[in-house]
């Protein structure tokens, strides 16, 4: 029996089969997960999950009763092996074979491993999956000294929550600056400041040179300048890998992930890709990228399933992004990258501020601390090419909603 067949049961995979359902997709609808557990959220798993705040049942996204009425079947613990194109199969490792009229690859990615004398330590961890979550809650409850090795999300969350409960941390980061890639100087600043109150000692421009053990264990983590760290517990998350070898494998063009259209759709009619392992042309950054957010995983997933079901919807979506460390909540929208001016608007003393981000005078993104306004509000203006002036954005005696409201008026 043929139907649809997705490959991933994360965010993108799972948005996929619902999507195709909704918009009335009546063939059978089969998705297979590597792992063994039901969809879950992957977010918590560095913060509210390490804390002791959410349990494991609490993450799962829907539970098996929700699928078996949607008519979708979850092949969990199987992975994918094989995709025969001229058969239209799935080859599966235990040696079943799914047939398919449409195929969805949503194989998201995976950590990417540092590469020292001594990364092979036990107490060297990666924080991907469920399964890595709770391996490293146990451990963090066993740890003293804790170093982690990039100061992106997962490094500053993971920080974040080794530090509120109780332990010794240091974050080491390559660059001169926090999420350097992300968000502003002053987000930079202002995170810095936060984890070190926190009592977190960051170490910018520093590497990773070596990690050394005893007994097999890590006890020391070298850094490029020479400094030598005591390290129980070593957190490594310096960036992730798109899984696109079996796209490859399978002939389907791949350039740091899978090539994708405005529909989802690969070169190849039937087979689609989306999500963390999927590459597609942006307007917002005007060039070809992959993104790694739960936001895009679903909007492109449900623009894929839409093309499924013969309904041809583009994938449009202002990017969003966002991070909870301590009581502060990081949201992002739009890609600032080659922005060549900045304002902020609200009061960075108090942490709550956002910082616009502005290129030839167009407004393409915004950074904001606790305040969540200022963000519904930029992805509003960024998805309908408003670009307030610079000193609109900056002024907060003006409701910049009311720059919405008064295009809505010239266009009417």
């Amino acid at each position: 029996m043929s139907g649809l067949v997705v490959i991933g049961a994360s965010y993108a995979g799972v948005q996929v089969a619902l999507s195709a359902r909704d918009a009335g997709y009546a063939e059978p609808v089969t998705v297979v997960g590597e792992e063994k557990s039901l969809p879950y959220q992957r977010p918590p798993l560095s913060k509210d999950f390490l804390l002791n705040e959410v349990r494991e049942p609490q993450l799962i996204l829907r539970d098996d009763a929700f699928f078996k009425s949607n008519r979708i079947d979850l092949v969990l613990g199987q992975r994918a092996v094989e995709i025969d194109r001229q058969a239209k199969q799935v080859a599966l490792a235990g040696g079943a074979r799914l047939d398919f009229d449409s195929l969805v690859i949503a194989t998201g990615s995976r950590a990417r491993r540092i590469l020292v004398p001594g990364a092979e330590l036990d107490g060297i961890c990666y924080l991907r999956s469920l399964t890595d979550a709770c391996d490293l809650k146990g451990r963090l409850e066993q740890a003293n000294e804790i170093v982690v090795v990039g100061g992106g999300f997962i490094g500053l969350e993971v920080a974040a929550s080794a530090a509120k409960l109780g332990n010794k941390v240091t974050v080491i980061e390559a660059a001169s600056r926090l999420l350097e890639r992300a968000v502003s100087t002053i987000v930079s600043r202002f995170l810095l400041d936060a984890h070190a109150r926190a009592g977190v000692d960051v170490r910018l421009g520093e590497t990773v040179v070596a990690m050394t053990g005893h007994d097999g264990r890590i006890a020391e983590v070298v850094l490029g300048s020479g400094t030598r760290l005591r390290a129980d517990l070593v957190v490594v998350g310096i960036g992730v890998i798109a899984n696109d070898e079996l796209a490859s494998t399978a002939g389907l063009k791949c350039c740091n992930g899978i090539v994708v259209n405005e529909h989802g759709s690969t070169e190849v009619p039937g087979i689609y890709a989306a999500g963390d392992c999927a590459n597609h042309y942006n307007r917002f950054a005007d060039e070809w990228i992959r993104m790694e957010s739960v936001q895009h995983a679903q909007d492109q997933g449900r623009v894929a399933g839409l093309a499924i079901a013969g309904s041809h919807e583009r994938y449009d979506s202002v990017p969003r992004f966002w991070s909870d460390q301590y009581d502060l909540k990081l949201q992002i929208v739009g890609l600032s990258g080659r922005s060549d001016q900045v304002v902020t608007r609200g009061s960075v003393e108090d942490g709550r501020f956002s910082v616009f981000h502005y290129r030839q005078g167009r407004l393409v993104a915004a950074d904001s601390i606790n305040r969540p306004g200022d963000q519904m509000v930029a992805r509003r203006l960024i998805a309908a090419g408003i670009s307030p002036a610079p000193e609109q954005a900056g002024d907060c005696s003006l409701d910049i909603k009311s720059l919405l409201k008064a295009d809505e008026k010239t266009v009417a």
